[in-house]
């Protein structure tokens, strides 16, 4: 009997802010497993002369969007809006709406107030009165959680750090989403700790959608059949316990170390090269979660004399090669070296780091070998400068495997105009750098080809396609009807 190709579970996007409401968590709200726990939340919106109309009705559609995953009941999770500038506005009250479509529908008619920026007074506001008993707030408890969001896009006229530590002392969670020429200092200040799970940046409004997915995770408890919702990166097999998992594999299919993948042959030979955007918008602490994502990818390679060899070439406003991919044949030297990779800033030409891509890292004169599957992995957060279209079509039409990975303000036409057919299985988005390390933890090593599943190469394949996905959650929709 010849072994079938392995079916890989995917767990990935729906809109991108972090960008498309997360598949994981989109499966368990449509099969109705993912419940949110009961929670007093506070949005608290800046509405200054800064944020243009047509920039607040995307705050807007960001706050329709998160309220939208939500469990909104009197006994669940109830939803409040404070809208500011020179002065406070209670929009909605904690009390007010008991229906997502109520909530929804006041959010829209929320017009700004165009003044100044007194985010400390909204703070204090909050704490007084959207948070208090008479406007619909719990009683203060262990089971019920008090969150106040606060966006903002300008430096306050007041002071933030004395109330703001006041509020998280009352037992409110505060996160500070800032955008434009916001002053970070002022975020981190008044933003609950850990400071990396609550400040959050986007270059512009237009941008702020993508982070619906952290919040929708935010308030989403973890379901209790992971197997059913998808939640896991088991190959071929999940295997489902109570609050857990294990994976298994297909009859003659060997599980292998890791616990998650299945094997029925070895991996042969790959060339991977990686293109990193280092252009200024990345910023030198995000550029290094992007090493250490590169590294996370590097661990899951066979790298040796005779299997993965790995190049790495960065890019800006120039392109520059870190190393060839004849320079290391083990990972504890290219760990090495992907850590000592300077951060370069400027521009963003994608166009011409695909040229270069195509035209020297994959030439024998750079250590590729002949007759060896040829993949690049293509990280970027922004825009190209340059245009992408020819450069991108001719790397696969030299057969290389291309795959596109987008942060931030990338834009997924663009991703996917990079990444080889079909696009669903090699262009991945999230709005944060912080979730990039989930990215590598769902990246599979094995692909077999169609016609014999023992003609492998090791090169990098992204678990399932988003449609696959969803059918199973129609299926499982089906079962709980």
């Amino acid at each position: 009997m010849t072994p079938t190709p392995p079916l890989f579970l995917l767990l990935l996007c729906l809109i991108g802010a972090q960008a498309t409401v997360d598949l994981r968590t989109a499966a368990a709200m449509a099969a109705g497993l993912c419940k949110t726990r009961p929670t007093d939340i506070v949005f608290i919106v800046d509405s200054s002369r800064s944020v243009r109309p047509s920039e607040f009705e995307q705050v807007k559609v960001f706050l329709a969007k998160v309220i939208e995953g939500l469990n909104v009941g009197p006994n669940a999770t109830r939803v409040g809006v404070v809208n500011y500038a020179s002065r406070v506005k209670n929009e909605v009250s904690l009390k007010t709406h008991r229906t997502k479509a109520g909530l929804i529908k006041a959010v829209t008619k929320i017009e700004p107030l165009s003044t100044g920026t007194m985010t400390g007074l909204s703070i204090q506001f909050a704490m007084n009165v959207a948070f208090s008993e008479s406007e619909g707030a719990r009683v203060k408890s262990p089971d019920i959680s008090k969150v106040a969001i606060i966006v903002t896009d300008g430096r306050p006229q007041d002071n933030v750090k004395e109330v703001a530590q006041r509020a998280r002392d009352a037992g409110i969670e505060l996160f500070a989403i800032g955008v434009g020429r916001v002053d970070m200092s002022t975020l981190k200040q008044m933003a609950s700790d850990p400071l990396d799970d609550h400040v959050d940046y986007v270059e512009s409004y237009s941008s702020i959608e993508k982070l619906t997915k952290k919040f929708q995770e935010a308030f989403c408890d973890t379901v209790s059949d992971l197997c059913a919702t998808g939640d896991h990166d088991c190959e071929q097999v999940c295997i489902s316990s109570p609050g857990s998992y294990k994976c298994a594999c297909k009859d003659g299919f060997t599980l292998m170390d890791n616990g998650r993948s299945c094997s029925a042959c070895s991996n042969s030979a790959t060339d991977v090269v990686f293109l990193i955007d280092g252009s200024k918008s990345v910023r030198p602490e995000n550029f290094e979660l992007v090493k250490k994502w590169i590294n996370q990818i590097i661990d899951k390679l066979d790298v040796s004399e005779s299997k993965a060899h790995v190049g790495l070439v960065q890019y800006s406003s120039s392109v520059r090669q870190e190393f060839p991919l004849s320079r290391f044949n083990n990972k504890k030297d290219l760990k090495e070296a992907v850590k000592k990779m300077a951060y370069m800033e400027r521009g963003t030409m994608t166009g011409q780091a695909l040229r270069y891509l195509t035209d020297n890292s994959f030439a024998a004169g750079q250590g590729a070998r002949p007759g060896v599957a040829k993949v690049g992995i293509v990280f970027t957060d922004g825009r190209s400068q340059d245009y992408i279209g020819d450069a991108a079509k001719k790397a696969k039409e030299h057969g290389f495997k291309m795959y596109a990975v987008g942060v931030g303000n990338a834009v997924e036409a663009e991703l996917k105009e990079i990444a080889s057919e079909p696009t669903g299985e090699h262009y991945f988005y999230t709005a944060d750098f912080k979730a990039m390390t989930q990215i590598a933890k769902k990246l599979q090593i094995n692909i077999c080809q169609e016609d014999d599943p023992c003609e492998c190469d090791s090169l990098v394949k992204f678990q399932k396609k988003v449609e696959d996905a969803l059918q199973r959650i129609a299926l499982l929709e089906n079962k709980i009807v």
